[in-house]
């Protein structure tokens, strides 16, 4: 699998201009002037722009998914979600990189890691919201995982609450109930059942 961190142009579509507004450690706000394979003229669109991210959902030996519950200033909330983090490289990443990402923000978010013997199947990625950003995450599946005997490693501009291991029923009753509202762990419960890992049923 290929890794990028940006969109691409490609398949007909041409920048024609991009104005930059904003620029962070975090993210971009640019809008673009670019051509489609469908529209020949010129088409304007603020664009938000962020860097790539993983998620990782880790099972346990007993096929529990283990979440964290993180506040989030942006909806002033403490919710349910898996791990994930942001890739901090700049342009592409080879895929052992995107890889090792991934099993460093299981181990600092969650304080558990890959068992000896496991496994970390990437399952693809998704987009946010392609409406106004191209922010896209690369979801794994990690298992089995167990308890790392030094624990977890938050950062200071993390605010994790807990940490549990959920069986897929329970993960499900809480997506029923609007407990579980963020778009990657929606989106990774999704996959997981579509792929045969999980079943969704309450």
């Amino acid at each position: 699998m290929k890794f990028t961190t940006a969109a691409e142009e490609r398949d007909g579509w041409e920048m024609i201009s991009r104005e930059t507004h904003f620029a962070h450690a975090h993210l971009t706000v640019v809008t673009d002037e670019v051509r489609s394979p469908a529209r020949a003229t010129g088409r304007r669109w603020t664009v938000v722009q962020r860097k790539a991210a993983v998620a990782i959902a880790p099972m346990t030996a007993d096929g529990k998914l283990v979440l964290i519950r993180q506040e989030r200033i942006p909806i002033r909330a403490a919710i349910w979600e898996l791990p994930a983090g942001q890739i901090d490289v700049q342009g592409e990443a080879e895929q052992s990189a995107i890889e090792a990402v991934a099993l460093a923000e299981l181990r600092e978010e969650t304080g558990y890691r890959l068992a000896e013997g496991g496994e970390l199947i990437p399952l693809g990625d998704f987009f946010s919201s392609p409406g106004f950003t191209d922010e896209h995450t690369y979801f794994f599946l990690a298992r089995p995982v167990e308890q790392a005997a030094e624990g977890h490693a938050h950062q200071d501009s993390e605010s994790i609450l807990d940490c549990r291991a959920f069986a897929p029923a329970e993960i499900a009753d809480m997506i029923a109930r609007n407990e579980i509202r963020d778009a990657n762990t929606l989106s990774m419960c999704a996959k997981l059942a579509a792929r045969g890992f999980i079943t969704l049923e309450p």
